[in-house]
């Protein structure tokens, strides 16, 4: 197998984990939570407090970030070596910049806290700064998937060039 093929197909593995990591992500925010949090309406009867459901919810997402951080992990050695080849591209550098600040900052620092606020129990995540706290991991979640949308777009763009 020659260079070129080796790395043809290092690229497809790389955007498949893209989007592999992106359905994950998406999965997660758009199906799983919403029925996790709405679970009264799928059972007809609240079996879980709200304090639970969160519970639940940062187990999945505590097994997603080792997902996430195998994404960021190919998104440096990817991006970096494109860039230190002169393969550069300005939508792939802040695509790529912004995946992996938002994964970072999902998994090394709203997770931790929230934790934090979840051992305190469930009067602890019932405030403001709690909520302010989970708002901000929704918002970085939410540029997160943009972020990972156009980086996969964008490297599938690139293969199709060559």
């Amino acid at each position: 197998m020659s260079k070129e093929e080796k790395q043809k197909y290092l690229q497809i593995a790389y955007i498949a984990l893209l989007f592999i990591t992106l359905g994950a992500v998406l999965a997660a925010g758009i199906l799983v939570a919403p029925v996790i949090f709405n679970a009264q309406n799928v059972l007809g009867t609240d079996i879980l407090s709200h304090y639970q459901q969160g519970l639940i919810m940062t187990e999945i997402f505590l097994r997603l970030n080792w997902l996430l951080h195998l994404c960021v992990l190919a998104i440096l050695l990817m991006e970096l070596y494109r860039y230190k080849s002169f393969q550069r591209d300005m939508w792939l550098l802040v695509s790529a910049f912004v995946t992996v600040f938002c994964a970072l900052l999902f998994t090394q620092y709203y997770t931790p806290d929230i934790l934090a606020y979840q051992a305190k129990g469930p009067e602890a995540t019932q405030t403001a700064a709690f909520e302010a706290l989970h708002s901000g991991s929704e918002l970085a979640f939410k540029l997160m998937a943009a972020a990972l949308t156009i980086l996969g777009v964008r490297n599938v763009q690139k293969i199709y060039k060559q």
